[in-house]
């Protein structure tokens, strides 16, 4: 823990409920419990010396190390190679289940598989953040870490032949033991929360079932997708990754299971993206239903059907839905900063909760009724109560899809007329009018048809720069906004027309960088908030869609194979990537794992037209 890792030096491993990211070198230094939005129980990632973790590496000074996931599954594997022998931590979350359940388990597989291997194991909570204390309470079965409302407790894997494992202990009531193991054997930890009794010994069989059961998990579960592509390794992984990010009790997905990784290293763009977005948990259902996976489709739809029905006949400023909520469905998302963590890689401030909850984005409307209308293409239909209560939402935004907002980027600048905003409240009539139409469902269709002709003029009038032959990224602005690169993906404009083709060419000029994308150029657009950013991952791989529907097919081809080789060595991605190559932000995000499905899905679809 002498430096902090790399971002992009970390494998997710999670149990639907909740998640841990591991280091290259065998550590857990991000792991939230009960809940993703729960507060740390390990966070080095955020401060190294009060964040907390549990180390498992050699005891050698020198050692190689590589990561791979156990093949279709959400099991890490973490290699080590030394003069005396190679040794690996296996580490996997048992899948909790869909009950909310205050108990989870962190399993730690420590393996000798060539020659002899000492491994030496710290293990050091620190509770709510690091804000509260705990104390540590050793039996002759195991450990416990006690903190106000929370424990976490040490199983060991024994066979009655060991010796005792917890024999030291360090001044701030953490753990430190030593484990040699020769070639072929295997013990290891299990890490609990909320235990349903004390510390007890594990048995290698036990150990080794829990294995079994998690492997056979994902395998069953990746084995009901329905891609057979050009990319599928990566494909696969990505909607491994989703489905890890997915809160099971709710069927929500949260941004990412991280908070406070900086955009720019030292800047203050640090957020917390713990939470469930409308925008981007609707576009899972692109993404999961393109995969074959009906069911975590189904549970985002019947989650947002949900929200809907929770808000609708509101008359806020914000609309009558959040942009993002808890992952239960609650939205006291207030934001706070950690002022005594000094954040990664001293990127302070490190901020918990979301002030951007109560934005006023007109976007997520048309996503909305966008992943439901697809969600009907596909069989899952919205019953009565949830129609009536798009009624009453529709019903909102034809008063109100003329105002300013934040837009999806979430600036802090001030409320823009943003054009994207525009065009999904376009998609949002649109929807809702063949929506009706399909089902016989009652409608105020000639209000919805007019709002939406109305935007369409607009857009065409205000959102085109004439000068810049583009659409920009707000009224009365030449700055282009990569967001705009869905308008032919949902519709509002064919993906040929000369005024889209135009404006491909100029975002090419403007936000491509050797075929990394930009948001936007917050030089020419200021968003409220100091320094810059890298490119943003998820803009990349929407240019890879826009592209392949331009019949750019060549230049869509090289640029997917460039993007996926910035992933990490296990094939995630946080949200952004520097000039130097690193990833920035928080990790992984599923943004731009849900883009790299419809990236890939769009262009083997166009590439097998050509044929």
């Amino acid at each position: 823990m002498d430096d902090y890792p790399l971002i992009e030096n970390h494998g997710l491993i999670g149990d639907l409920q909740t998640a841990a990211l591991v280091t290259t070198d065998g550590t857990v230094d991000w792991f939230c419990c009960p809940r993703f939005d729960s507060p740390s129980v390990f966070g080095a990632l955020l401060d190294r010396e009060k964040g907390g973790h549990c180390t498992v590496r050699p005891a050698h000074t020198t050692y190689a190390t590589k990561q791979l996931y156990l093949p279709d599954t959400a099991a890490l594997v973490t290699r080590f190679m030394t003069e005396a022998g190679a040794g690996e931590v296996v580490d996997f979350m048992p899948v909790t289940g869909s009950t909310a359940s205050p108990r989870h388990r962190l399993v730690r597989m420590v393996r000798c598989v060539r020659g002899s291997m000492t491994f030496e194991i710290d293990i050091a909570p620190r509770f709510d953040y690091g804000r509260l204390p705990h104390e540590l309470h050793v039996t002759e079965q195991g450990v416990v870490f006690a903190s106000k409302g929370l424990e976490l407790t040490v199983h060991p894997v024994r066979e009655p032949q060991d010796e005792r494992l917890f024999t030291s202990m360090t001044g701030k009531n953490d753990l430190h033991f030593t484990l040699a193991l020769q070639a072929g054997q295997q013990r290891g930890m299990v890490l609990e929360s909320s235990a349903d009794g004390p510390p007890r010994e594990i048995r290698l069989d036990e150990f080794q079932q829990l294995f079994d059961d998690t492997v056979r998990y994902w395998r069953s579960w990746l084995g009901q997708s329905r891609y057979t592509g050009r990319w599928r390794e990566a494909v696969e992984r990505a909607a491994v990754t989703l489905k890890l990010m997915t809160y099971a009790p709710s069927g929500a997905l949260v941004a990412a299971p991280t908070a406070g990784l900086p955009e720019q290293l030292g800047g203050e763009r640090n957020w917390d993206y713990r939470f469930t977005w409308i925008r981007d948990a609707s576009f899972s259902v692109y993404a999961l239903l393109g995969l074959g996976f009906t069911e975590e489709a189904k549970a985002f739809i019947d989650w947002l059907s949900d929200r809907v029905r929770e808000r609708a006949g509101s008359q806020g400023d914000s609309g009558p839905l959040n942009i993002m909520y808890k992952v239960d469905g609650s939205s006291d998302l207030n934001e706070e900063i950690l002022e005594h963590w000094e954040g990664y890689e001293r990127s302070a401030p490190v901020r918990i909760g979301n002030g951007a909850a109560t934005q006023l984005q007109l976007d997520i409307y048309g996503e909305a009724l966008d992943s439901i209308s697809f969600a009907h293409r596909h069989g899952l239909q919205l019953g009565h109560r949830g129609w009536t209560s798009l009624l009453t939402l529709l019903d909102w935004l034809v008063d109100h899809w003329d105002q300013a907002g934040e837009g999806l980027w979430e600036t802090r600048g001030g409320r823009k007329h943003f054009t994207y905003g525009r065009v999904m409240s376009w998609v949002a009539f649109d929807r809702a009018l063949r929506l009706a139409a399909d089902n016989g469902r009652p409608a105020t269709a000639d209000r919805w048809s007019s709002a939406r002709d109305e935007i369409y003029a607009q857009i065409m009038a205000k959102g085109w720069n004439e000068e810049r032959q583009a659409f920009v990224q707000h009224f009365g602005s030449d700055v282009l906004d990569s967001s705009l690169l869905r308008a032919p993906t949902v519709g509002f404009i064919t993906p040929d027309d000369p005024m889209w083709i135009s404006t491909l060419d100029a975002m090419e000029q403007e936000l491509v960088t050797d075929s990394l994308v930009y948001r936007y150029n917050p030089e020419a657009s200021p968003d409220g908030l100091r320094g810059s950013e890298g490119t943003f991952s998820l803009c990349t791989f929407m240019y890879v869609d826009a592209l392949a529907r331009a019949g750019r097919t060549d230049r869509a081809r090289l640029v997917l194979e460039k993007m996926l080789g910035y992933a990490n060595h296990l094939g995630l991605y946080s949200e952004e990537i520097a000039l130097t190559g690193r990833q920035l932000g928080n990790f992984p995000q599923a943004f731009t794992h849900l883009a790299l499905i419809d990236a890939a899905i769009t262009l083997d679809a166009a590439l097998n037209q050509k044929r």
